[in-house]
């Protein structure tokens, strides 16, 4: 494997870093606030799915 300089690297890594597409502040908040959304969707689901497996075993045994 070739060896690179710090100073090339470092140059090099300018150069990747200066090539990526950062997301703007409206893009950023939009995707947190829907992650949020689906994360509160998430558990909504799953406290529905375990209440009524609850009842069900209740129904069952009790």
């Amino acid at each position: 494997m070739a060896k690179t300089n710090p100073f090339t690297f470092l140059q090099q890594v300018r150069t990747e870093v200066g090539k990526v597409v950062w997301p703007t502040r409206r893009e950023v908040l939009l995707t947190t606030i829907m992650v949020f959304i689906m994360a509160a969707l998430t558990a909504t689901f799953f406290s529905l799915v375990d209440l009524g497996i609850r009842a069900g075993l209740r129904a069952i045994l009790g």
